[in-house]
Protein backbone atom coordinates (compact mmCIF):
# COMPACT_ATOMS: atom_id res chain seq x y z
CA UNK A 1 0.00 0.00 0.00
CA UNK A 2 0.91 3.73 -0.75
CA UNK A 3 1.34 5.94 2.38
CA UNK A 4 -1.07 8.44 2.96
CA UNK A 5 1.07 11.08 1.73
CA UNK A 6 1.59 9.95 -1.86
CA UNK A 7 -2.18 9.65 -2.13
CA UNK A 8 -2.85 13.30 -1.71
CA UNK A 9 0.16 14.12 -4.19
CA UNK A 10 -1.50 12.02 -6.36
CA UNK A 11 -4.83 13.62 -6.02
CA UNK A 12 -3.62 16.96 -6.04
CA UNK A 13 -2.00 16.25 -9.71
CA UNK A 14 -5.09 15.54 -10.78
CA UNK A 15 -7.03 18.19 -9.91
CA UNK A 16 -4.15 20.39 -11.32
CA UNK A 17 -4.32 18.23 -14.56
CA UNK A 18 -7.96 18.98 -15.30
CA UNK A 19 -7.50 22.03 -14.28
CA UNK A 20 -11.58 24.19 -13.95
CA UNK A 21 -12.89 26.36 -11.41
CA UNK A 22 -12.54 24.96 -7.98
CA UNK A 23 -11.10 22.06 -8.82
CA UNK A 24 -13.64 21.33 -11.43
CA UNK A 25 -12.32 18.13 -13.57
CA UNK A 26 -13.45 18.20 -17.62
CA UNK A 27 -15.70 15.50 -16.60
CA UNK A 28 -18.20 17.87 -14.78
CA UNK A 29 -18.90 19.55 -17.96
CA UNK A 30 -17.55 23.35 -16.66
CA UNK A 31 -14.87 24.43 -18.89
CA UNK A 32 -11.55 25.94 -17.49
CA UNK A 33 -11.84 29.06 -16.03
CA UNK A 34 -10.13 31.93 -17.91
CA UNK A 35 -7.96 34.70 -17.38
CA UNK A 36 -9.63 38.35 -17.79
CA UNK A 37 -8.94 40.63 -20.18
CA UNK A 38 -8.44 44.22 -19.62
CA UNK A 39 -7.35 47.08 -20.91
CA UNK A 40 -7.39 48.89 -17.64
CA UNK A 41 -4.19 47.47 -16.21
CA UNK A 42 -1.43 49.81 -18.58
CA UNK A 43 -3.41 52.04 -20.18
CA UNK A 44 -6.88 53.69 -19.74
CA UNK A 45 -9.69 52.14 -21.30
CA UNK A 46 -10.62 53.24 -24.50
CA UNK A 47 -14.36 54.89 -24.91
CA UNK A 48 -16.68 52.88 -27.05
CA UNK A 49 -16.71 54.93 -29.93
CA UNK A 50 -13.60 54.59 -30.62
CA UNK A 51 -13.54 50.39 -30.63
CA UNK A 52 -14.13 49.20 -33.91
CA UNK A 53 -17.19 46.27 -33.56
CA UNK A 54 -17.91 43.37 -35.04
CA UNK A 55 -21.33 43.14 -36.02
CA UNK A 56 -21.18 40.22 -38.34
CA UNK A 57 -21.60 37.59 -35.69
CA UNK A 58 -25.10 37.50 -34.32
CA UNK A 59 -25.61 38.90 -30.57
CA UNK A 60 -26.99 35.91 -28.34
CA UNK A 61 -27.32 37.02 -24.77
CA UNK A 62 -25.67 34.91 -22.28
CA UNK A 63 -27.66 33.73 -19.62
CA UNK A 64 -26.93 33.75 -15.26
CA UNK A 65 -26.29 29.40 -15.77
CA UNK A 66 -23.65 30.14 -18.72
CA UNK A 67 -22.31 33.07 -17.41
CA UNK A 68 -21.54 31.90 -13.93
CA UNK A 69 -20.34 28.56 -15.34
CA UNK A 70 -17.75 30.36 -17.76
CA UNK A 71 -17.08 31.49 -21.30
CA UNK A 72 -14.63 31.08 -23.49
CA UNK A 73 -11.97 33.65 -23.88
CA UNK A 74 -13.08 35.17 -26.96
CA UNK A 75 -16.54 35.72 -25.66
CA UNK A 76 -16.42 36.97 -22.43
CA UNK A 77 -19.80 38.38 -20.19
CA UNK A 78 -20.03 41.73 -21.07
CA UNK A 79 -21.50 43.62 -17.72
CA UNK A 80 -22.81 47.17 -17.70
CA UNK A 81 -22.57 49.37 -15.13
CA UNK A 82 -23.80 53.02 -15.31
CA UNK A 83 -23.65 56.37 -12.50
CA UNK A 84 -22.22 60.04 -12.68
CA UNK A 85 -19.08 59.17 -10.67
CA UNK A 86 -18.74 62.86 -9.11
CA UNK A 87 -15.51 63.29 -7.31
CA UNK A 88 -14.35 59.75 -8.10
CA UNK A 89 -13.77 57.80 -4.78
CA UNK A 90 -13.64 54.40 -2.86
CA UNK A 91 -17.28 53.64 -3.06
CA UNK A 92 -16.95 53.77 -6.88
CA UNK A 93 -14.13 51.83 -7.24
CA UNK A 94 -15.66 49.33 -5.32
CA UNK A 95 -18.95 48.63 -6.83
CA UNK A 96 -16.78 48.46 -10.26
CA UNK A 97 -14.31 45.97 -8.87
CA UNK A 98 -17.41 44.01 -7.70
CA UNK A 99 -19.05 44.15 -11.37
CA UNK A 100 -15.89 42.69 -12.82
CA UNK A 101 -15.98 39.66 -10.47
CA UNK A 102 -19.41 38.83 -11.15
CA UNK A 103 -18.07 36.18 -13.41
CA UNK A 104 -15.14 34.43 -13.88
CA UNK A 105 -14.46 36.27 -17.48
CA UNK A 106 -15.87 39.49 -17.55
CA UNK A 107 -15.47 42.44 -19.75
CA UNK A 108 -16.62 45.77 -18.00
CA UNK A 109 -18.62 48.62 -19.90
CA UNK A 110 -18.82 51.38 -17.43
CA UNK A 111 -21.61 54.39 -18.78
CA UNK A 112 -20.99 57.63 -17.57
CA UNK A 113 -23.66 60.52 -17.92
CA UNK A 114 -23.12 64.12 -19.17
CA UNK A 115 -23.51 67.47 -16.91
CA UNK A 116 -26.70 68.64 -18.96
CA UNK A 117 -28.46 64.88 -18.62
CA UNK A 118 -27.41 64.74 -15.11
CA UNK A 119 -27.90 68.62 -14.03
CA UNK A 120 -31.31 68.39 -15.13
CA UNK A 121 -32.29 64.80 -13.92
CA UNK A 122 -30.17 64.87 -10.61
CA UNK A 123 -28.18 68.10 -9.81
CA UNK A 124 -25.71 70.01 -9.99
CA UNK A 125 -22.05 68.15 -10.34
CA UNK A 126 -18.54 69.48 -8.97
CA UNK A 127 -16.73 68.08 -11.95
CA UNK A 128 -17.20 68.24 -15.15
CA UNK A 129 -17.96 65.97 -17.46
CA UNK A 130 -14.25 65.58 -19.42
CA UNK A 131 -13.27 64.70 -15.42
CA UNK A 132 -15.53 62.28 -14.87
CA UNK A 133 -14.97 60.28 -18.11
CA UNK A 134 -11.06 60.65 -16.93
CA UNK A 135 -11.94 59.79 -13.84
CA UNK A 136 -13.41 56.51 -14.87
CA UNK A 137 -11.20 55.83 -17.63
CA UNK A 138 -8.18 55.37 -14.92
CA UNK A 139 -10.03 52.52 -12.94
CA UNK A 140 -8.31 49.41 -13.19
CA UNK A 141 -11.61 47.39 -13.54
CA UNK A 142 -13.15 49.22 -16.06
CA UNK A 143 -12.40 47.64 -20.02
CA UNK A 144 -14.41 50.44 -21.94
CA UNK A 145 -16.24 53.84 -21.62
CA UNK A 146 -19.43 54.93 -22.72
CA UNK A 147 -19.64 58.97 -23.14
CA UNK A 148 -22.78 60.35 -22.59
CA UNK A 149 -24.57 57.35 -20.95
CA UNK A 150 -28.85 57.50 -21.47
CA UNK A 151 -30.29 57.82 -17.80
CA UNK A 152 -32.89 55.14 -18.91
CA UNK A 153 -31.44 51.53 -20.52
CA UNK A 154 -33.45 51.02 -23.95
CA UNK A 155 -33.07 47.83 -25.78
CA UNK A 156 -31.96 49.47 -28.50
CA UNK A 157 -29.07 50.58 -25.91
CA UNK A 158 -28.03 47.07 -24.68
CA UNK A 159 -28.24 45.76 -28.37
CA UNK A 160 -26.20 48.20 -29.81
CA UNK A 161 -23.51 47.23 -26.79
CA UNK A 162 -24.59 43.56 -26.85
CA UNK A 163 -24.75 44.19 -23.10
CA UNK A 164 -25.39 40.47 -20.70
CA UNK A 165 -26.18 42.18 -17.64
CA UNK A 166 -26.33 45.50 -15.86
CA UNK A 167 -24.74 45.74 -12.53
CA UNK A 168 -25.76 47.99 -9.56
CA UNK A 169 -26.79 47.81 -6.06
CA UNK A 170 -30.30 46.16 -5.25
CA UNK A 171 -31.66 50.01 -3.48
CA UNK A 172 -34.53 50.63 -5.88
CA UNK A 173 -33.51 54.07 -7.80
CA UNK A 174 -36.38 56.24 -8.03
CA UNK A 175 -35.41 59.28 -11.14
CA UNK A 176 -37.13 60.79 -13.71
CA UNK A 177 -40.69 59.46 -12.96
CA UNK A 178 -40.28 56.00 -12.39
CA UNK A 179 -39.62 54.14 -9.09
CA UNK A 180 -37.02 52.17 -10.32
CA UNK A 181 -35.30 53.19 -12.98
CA UNK A 182 -33.76 48.74 -13.31
CA UNK A 183 -37.04 47.59 -12.76
CA UNK A 184 -37.65 46.52 -16.69
CA UNK A 185 -34.28 45.08 -16.36
CA UNK A 186 -34.76 43.29 -13.37
CA UNK A 187 -38.29 41.68 -14.92
CA UNK A 188 -35.69 40.43 -18.11
CA UNK A 189 -33.49 38.72 -15.70
CA UNK A 190 -30.37 40.85 -16.79
CA UNK A 191 -29.56 42.47 -13.11
CA UNK A 192 -27.03 41.69 -11.08
CA UNK A 193 -26.72 43.59 -7.77
CA UNK A 194 -23.52 44.98 -6.03
CA UNK A 195 -23.12 46.08 -2.54
CA UNK A 196 -22.53 49.95 -1.83
CA UNK A 197 -19.72 50.82 0.32
CA UNK A 198 -20.80 52.28 3.66
CA UNK A 199 -19.62 55.39 4.89
CA UNK A 200 -18.39 56.87 1.76
CA UNK A 201 -20.81 58.67 -1.23
CA UNK A 202 -20.42 62.19 -3.04
CA UNK A 203 -23.14 63.29 -1.23
CA UNK A 204 -20.92 62.66 2.30
CA UNK A 205 -18.40 64.64 1.12
CA UNK A 206 -19.85 67.77 -0.22
CA UNK A 207 -21.58 67.46 3.07
CA UNK A 208 -18.32 67.76 4.69
CA UNK A 209 -17.35 70.52 2.49
CA UNK A 210 -19.88 72.53 3.22
CA UNK A 211 -20.21 71.71 7.06
CA UNK A 212 -16.68 72.67 7.08
CA UNK A 213 -16.78 75.55 5.15
CA UNK A 214 -14.58 78.31 6.78
CA UNK A 215 -11.73 75.98 7.29
CA UNK A 216 -11.42 74.79 3.77
CA UNK A 217 -12.07 78.50 2.13
CA UNK A 218 -8.93 79.55 5.00
CA UNK A 219 -7.35 76.39 3.50
CA UNK A 220 -7.47 77.50 -0.51
CA UNK A 221 -6.45 80.76 0.76
CA UNK A 222 -3.22 79.88 2.39
CA UNK A 223 -2.73 78.22 -0.60
CA UNK A 224 -2.63 81.04 -2.81
CA UNK A 225 -6.07 81.23 -3.99
CA UNK A 226 -8.13 84.91 -4.52
CA UNK A 227 -11.12 85.51 -2.43
CA UNK A 228 -12.70 86.16 -5.89
CA UNK A 229 -11.96 82.68 -7.00
CA UNK A 230 -13.42 81.26 -3.92
CA UNK A 231 -16.68 83.91 -3.86
CA UNK A 232 -15.82 85.32 -0.68
CA UNK A 233 -16.77 89.25 -0.07
CA UNK A 234 -13.71 91.53 1.88
CA UNK A 235 -15.05 91.13 5.41
CA UNK A 236 -15.15 87.06 5.40
CA UNK A 237 -11.12 87.29 3.57
CA UNK A 238 -9.99 89.91 6.32
CA UNK A 239 -12.28 87.52 9.41
CA UNK A 240 -10.38 84.07 7.49
CA UNK A 241 -6.84 86.05 7.99
CA UNK A 242 -7.76 87.05 11.31
CA UNK A 243 -8.80 83.75 12.20
CA UNK A 244 -5.90 82.50 11.15
CA UNK A 245 -3.37 84.91 13.08
CA UNK A 246 -5.02 83.81 15.93
CA UNK A 247 -4.92 80.25 15.12
CA UNK A 248 -1.14 80.47 14.90
CA UNK A 249 -0.94 82.57 18.18
CA UNK A 250 -2.52 79.40 19.91
CA UNK A 251 -0.36 77.28 18.09
CA UNK A 252 2.50 79.02 19.68
CA UNK A 253 1.04 79.12 23.05
CA UNK A 254 0.07 75.41 22.98
CA UNK A 255 3.91 74.81 21.59
CA UNK A 256 5.32 76.64 24.56
CA UNK A 257 3.12 75.09 27.09
CA UNK A 258 4.16 71.60 26.21
CA UNK A 259 7.50 72.59 26.00
CA UNK A 260 7.41 73.76 29.27
CA UNK A 261 5.37 70.49 30.50
CA UNK A 262 8.32 68.08 29.09
CA UNK A 263 10.57 70.51 30.95
CA UNK A 264 9.47 70.52 34.25
CA UNK A 265 8.97 66.98 33.67
CA UNK A 266 12.69 66.60 32.55
CA UNK A 267 13.19 68.51 36.15
CA UNK A 268 11.15 66.40 37.93
CA UNK A 269 12.60 63.47 36.96
CA UNK A 270 16.40 64.80 37.47
CA UNK A 271 15.58 65.98 40.64
CA UNK A 272 13.92 62.32 41.89
CA UNK A 273 17.22 60.97 40.44
CA UNK A 274 19.40 63.12 42.54
CA UNK A 275 17.20 62.70 45.42
CA UNK A 276 17.91 59.41 45.28
CA UNK A 277 21.66 59.08 44.55
CA UNK A 278 22.02 61.72 47.17
CA UNK A 279 20.20 59.20 49.61
CA UNK A 280 22.28 56.24 48.24
CA UNK A 281 25.41 58.29 49.30
CA UNK A 282 23.93 59.54 52.36
CA UNK A 283 23.67 56.10 53.17
CA UNK A 284 26.80 55.11 51.91
CA UNK A 285 28.33 57.88 54.24
CA UNK A 286 26.74 57.10 57.73
CA UNK A 287 27.75 53.35 57.19
CA UNK A 288 31.56 54.59 56.79
CA UNK A 289 31.30 57.11 59.58
CA UNK A 290 29.69 53.69 61.62
CA UNK A 291 32.36 51.88 60.66
CA UNK A 292 35.14 54.25 61.71
CA UNK A 293 33.45 55.93 64.85
CA UNK A 294 31.25 53.60 66.04
CA UNK A 295 31.09 52.15 69.28
CA UNK A 296 32.66 49.03 67.98
CA UNK A 297 34.25 51.16 65.54
CA UNK A 298 38.10 51.16 64.06
CA UNK A 299 38.62 53.94 65.43
CA UNK A 300 38.27 52.49 68.92
CA UNK A 301 40.20 49.20 68.41
CA UNK A 302 43.47 51.25 67.38
CA UNK A 303 43.11 53.73 70.26
CA UNK A 304 43.02 50.79 72.51
CA UNK A 305 46.15 49.26 70.30
CA UNK A 306 48.02 52.51 71.03
CA UNK A 307 47.32 52.95 74.22
CA UNK A 308 48.83 49.61 75.03
CA UNK A 309 51.53 50.19 73.15
CA UNK A 310 52.43 53.51 75.05
CA UNK A 311 51.83 51.65 78.42
CA UNK A 312 54.41 48.75 77.48
CA UNK A 313 57.14 51.52 76.54
CA UNK A 314 56.58 53.96 79.28
CA UNK A 315 56.77 50.92 82.37
CA UNK A 316 60.81 49.91 82.82
CA UNK A 317 61.95 46.15 82.40
CA UNK A 318 62.80 43.94 86.05
CA UNK A 319 65.73 43.05 85.85
CA UNK A 320 66.35 39.46 86.99
CA UNK A 321 67.04 38.54 90.69
CA UNK A 322 70.43 36.39 90.30
CA UNK A 323 72.10 38.76 88.18
CA UNK A 324 75.43 39.84 90.05
CA UNK A 325 76.15 43.66 91.59
CA UNK A 326 78.81 45.60 90.31
CA UNK A 327 80.42 48.26 92.53
CA UNK A 328 81.53 51.39 91.30
CA UNK A 329 85.81 51.97 91.52
CA UNK A 330 86.47 55.72 92.73
CA UNK A 331 87.95 57.39 89.79
CA UNK A 332 91.53 58.53 90.50
CA UNK A 333 92.28 62.08 90.54
CA UNK A 334 94.18 64.38 87.91
CA UNK A 335 97.17 66.10 88.68
CA UNK A 336 99.25 68.63 86.30
CA UNK A 337 102.64 66.74 85.35
CA UNK A 338 105.48 68.30 86.95
CA UNK A 339 103.90 70.04 89.78
CA UNK A 340 102.61 69.21 93.43
CA UNK A 341 99.82 71.66 92.73
CA UNK A 342 96.27 71.32 91.56
CA UNK A 343 95.12 73.32 88.58
CA UNK A 344 93.00 76.08 89.49
CA UNK A 345 89.49 75.74 89.89
CA UNK A 346 86.14 77.33 89.58
CA UNK A 347 84.23 78.69 92.60
CA UNK A 348 81.52 76.20 91.65
CA UNK A 349 84.22 73.50 91.76
CA UNK A 350 86.25 74.55 94.95
CA UNK A 351 84.80 72.08 97.69
CA UNK A 352 85.19 69.18 95.23
CA UNK A 353 88.85 70.75 94.74
CA UNK A 354 89.65 70.89 98.29
CA UNK A 355 88.92 67.46 98.47
CA UNK A 356 91.61 66.42 95.52
CA UNK A 357 94.03 68.87 97.56
CA UNK A 358 93.94 67.20 100.93
CA UNK A 359 94.00 63.40 99.02
CA UNK A 360 97.32 64.91 97.25
CA UNK A 361 99.21 66.44 100.77
CA UNK A 362 97.99 63.05 102.30
CA UNK A 363 100.11 61.09 99.82
CA UNK A 364 102.52 63.44 99.44
CA UNK A 365 103.26 62.67 103.45
CA UNK A 366 102.97 59.19 102.77
CA UNK A 367 106.27 59.82 100.44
Amino acid sequence: MEPPSSSRLNSRKRRKDGSGPNGATELDGIPPKMSRHSFGLREPAPFSDEIEVDYSKPYIRLTLEEATRGTPLDRPVRVYADGIFDLFHSGHARALMQAKNLFPNTYLIVGVCSDELTHNLKGFTVMNESERYDAVQHCRYVDEVVRNAPWTLTPEFLAEHQIDFVAHDDIPYSSAGSDDVYKHIKEAGMFAPTQRTEGISTSDIITRIVRDYDVYARRNLQRGYTAKELNVSFINEKKYHLQERVDKVKKRVKDVEEKSKEFVQKVEEKSIDLIQKWEEKSREFIGNFLEMFGPEGALKHMLKEGKGRMLQAISPKQSPSSSPTHERSPSPSFRWPFSTKTPPSSPANLSRNQSAVAYDISEDEED
